[in-house]
């Protein structure tokens, strides 16, 4: 997976609608193989980021787990801890 798109599902409060565009633009960037389309396949480009954004709104809805809600705070302070182990001298 894209390091740059993060798991959406079962956070308090539930994704924005901007969380789910960057995850469906990063998605697109990275299948298209690059950051910025051609004027000749922008539009093609929008459409599919528009498209994957709007499906991932909807598996995102329809999604249920038992497990209690994460914490945005407490994910953003383990990812933190992770990458500083990882990246220590």
């Amino acid at each position: 997976m894209c390091r740059n798109i993060r798991t959406l599902h079962n956070f308090e409060p539930e994704a924005t609608n901007d969380e789910v565009h960057a995850a469906a633009l990063q998605y697109v960037r990275k299948i298209a193989g690059t950051t910025k389309p051609s004027q000749a396949n922008q539009a093609a480009f929008d459409r599919a980021v528009a498209e994957v954004a709007h499906s991932t709104r909807h598996l995102l809805d329809a999604l249920v787990t038992s497990a209690p809600p994460k914490n945005r705070e407490v994910e953003a302070a383990k990812a933190r801890a992770r990458s500083a182990a990882r990246y220590a001298g």
